[in-house]
């Protein structure tokens, strides 16, 4: 199985919200950037462009967006929410009911990948 299977099937596998919110996280992760590349590592979806962008992982109260290189973003919308004290990564928790600015999610995506180029 190729990773994009292996990222269908985890969402499919995945029950309500976590599984949906799996979804709407690739997404706007592929329209931030239509060139990333899914990987599939450590078990969890990868998100590559000339390097590590972010991972998505679904736990048992909370989905994570957890990007590679998060302490180096501005992320002045505050989004981060986790990892706050990691040396080199940064992540967004998302848990049941939260809304999420798909706009400034996007932008710090993009923010993300540029890094890498």
């Amino acid at each position: 199985m190729d990773p994009t299977e292996k990222i269908d099937q985890q969402i499919t596998d995945t029950p309500g919200w976590k599984g949906e919110m799996l979804k709407m996280l690739r997404k706007l992760i592929h329209e931030a950037d239509p060139e990333i590349t899914e990987e599939w590592k450590w078990g969890t979806p990868v998100f590559t462009h000339k390097g590590m962008v972010c991972a998505l992982g679904a736990f048992g109260d909370h989905v994570k967006i957890n990007f590679f290189k998060g302490a180096t973003l501005k992320d002045p919308n505050k989004l981060f929410n986790a990892g706050l004290d990691a040396k080199t990564t940064r992540a967004i928790d998302i848990f049941e009911g939260d809304k999420i600015n798909e706009a400034k999610l996007k932008d710090l995506i993009k923010e993300a990948v540029a890094l890498n180029l």
